[in-house]
């Protein structure tokens, strides 16, 4: 058996389903993972945004805070987080400051977004930031999914330099 991702959009029809081979049957399954964005507001037009990771068990969903990041980092990296918003199913206009609701962002683009935001964290000069993203956006699916498990993980932080190190050559200077 085999999962398709098709969003939760509220309606049966849209749920994801169990696809059996040989058959033309689809059953809905009641598992689903996604990522939930947040926006925050900041000066002027600039916001910022949280995500947390969720994970919808029939009519329950259970949340996780995965990251805040400032308004200024969302600045830096804007066209990986309208990315994941477009990846999910939504227009970026929908992505604004004044948005009281959280978007559901899918799964793949929430973990690719997380890693993004993550990697980029403590970065300023933008000639490495450009590297990181397009890095994270060159990365399978797979790939994005193993960094953000080591990115998250216990030793998050020795996992988040190594990243940086891969994607943008950011070597330790110094003895």
């Amino acid at each position: 058996m085999t999962t398709a991702a098709v969003p939760l959009l509220g309606t049966e029809s849209h749920r994801p389903v169990a696809h059996h081979r040989g058959t033309q049957r689809h059953l809905p399954l009641d598992n689903v993972r996604a990522f939930r964005l947040t926006t925050r507001l900041g000066q002027g037009d600039a916001f910022g945004i949280t995500l947390e990771e969720t994970f919808t068990a029939g009519d329950t969903v259970l949340s996780t805070p995965v990251l805040e990041a400032s308004p200024a980092q969302v600045a830096r990296v804007l066209d990986a987080v309208i990315a994941s918003v477009r990846q999910s199913g939504h227009t970026p206009g929908t992505l604004g400051i004044t948005r009281g609701k959280p978007l559901r962002i899918h799964e793949p683009a929430g973990v690719r977004l997380t890693l993004t935001l993550l990697a980029t964290a403590p970065v300023t000069r933008h000639d490495r930031i450009r590297s990181m993203v397009a890095g994270i956006n060159a990365m399978s699916v797979e790939e994005t999914y193993y960094w953000y498990a080591k990115c998250a993980g216990q030793h998050a932080k020795r996992a988040r330099k190594a990243l940086r190190i891969l994607l943008a050559d950011e070597r330790p200077t110094g003895g």
